[in-house]
């Protein structure tokens, strides 16, 4: 399959043949890696890593991938680009695509990672926006087909804070690949319809489901129970607020044991503030498989490299 040149910004913007895709290189990648094997195919390639919010997965994943495909990657933070402030989007993209081969952004707007991938003329991967992280739902895909053999059928609960860039991106994923996706969370801090609707779409061409609904009890029948931090990046001044909202959706052993399966696994992009989103035993029981998700964000980001960029 020829991905060559394409921008990763949002699963939107790719068929479940071509997620598919992504998925069993990253697994034929990763199976590599674990006998020592590594390529050339980022070979002469110099990558921009622009981080506005920080990161630890994110940032090594990218780098890490590079580096095993022999490209070499320079980090540019928000101290040392002018990115909207100083000099325009447009501008900077222009720059830097004449410098790079390619580039990956991590930051608030994704008007931003479109307009870097309108202008810049190399592929533009999002590593993170208010809206979206696809590179994250490609390493919990990679996971759960690790852990179930499959994906489509499966039944996937995403718990706590509905509107945010995992929830949206969960069930885009979950749409376009045939997984039933149910959002569970208070009602304030539902996802927005348009993007329901879209994703009903996908998932109505899969032969899947999307459910958006404040019923806990929706948990049974569960495959996967995933959660995700309470207050994204910049949202700390609303802290208090969410945590009195949210605290009856913490994951806890009692909403594991709603699933009524004994097979349910837990799932967390990470950090992870544990006591609030989940509770420690859940999070470190034989059910979690975090950092099985950890790990395959390095897998399926050089996936993503190697298929648009690579040699």
């Amino acid at each position: 399959m020829d991905l060559k040149g394409r921008s990763f910004l949002t699963l939107k913007d790719f068929t479940p043949e071509e997620i598919g895709y992504l998925i069993d290189l990253a697994a034929d990648l990763k199976a590599k890696k674990k006998q020592g094997i590594t390529g050339n195919s980022l070979k002469g390639k110099n990558i921009a890593l622009i981080f506005e919010k920080p990161s630890t997965r994110t940032r090594c994943a990218f780098s890490v991938a590079c580096n095993d495909e022999g490209g070499y990657h320079e980090y540019l933070s928000s101290n040392e680009i002018q990115l909207g402030k100083k000099e325009s989007v447009e501008d900077t993209a222009r720059v830097l695509g004449r410098m790079f081969d390619g580039i990956e952004f991590r930051g608030f707007s994704h008007k931003h990672v479109e307009l870097l991938a309108q202008y810049s003329g190399v592929p533009v991967w999002n590593g993170l926006t208010d809206e979206y992280h696809p590179t994250q739902i490609l390493a919990d895909f990679l996971t759960l087909k690790e852990h179930f053999g499959y994906l489509k059928g499966l039944n996937f609960v995403f718990v706590g804070d509905g509107r945010n860039n995992m929830s949206n991106s969960l069930m885009i994923g979950c749409g376009k690949m045939g997984v039933n996706c149910t959002i569970i969370a208070p009602k304030s801090l539902w996802p927005d319809e348009e993007l329901v609707e879209l994703s009903r779409t996908y998932a109505k061409e899969a032969g899947s489901t999307v459910v958006v609904t404040e019923d806990m009890a929706a948990v049974e029948g569960a495959d996967c129970i995933y959660t995700d931090v309470w207050c994204s990046m910049g949202e700390e001044d609303k802290a208090a607020e969410r945590v009195a909202l949210l605290k009856p959706y913490q994951v806890n052993a009692g909403v594991m044991a709603a699933t009524k399966k004994a097979t349910t696994k837990f799932m967390h992009c990470l950090p992870a503030v544990k006591g609030n989103e989940v509770t420690e035993d859940v999070f470190e029981s034989e059910c979690s498989i975090v950092f099985d998700e950890a790990e395959n964000r390095m897998h399926t980001i050089k996936a993503v490299m190697v298929a648009t960029l690579g040699q």
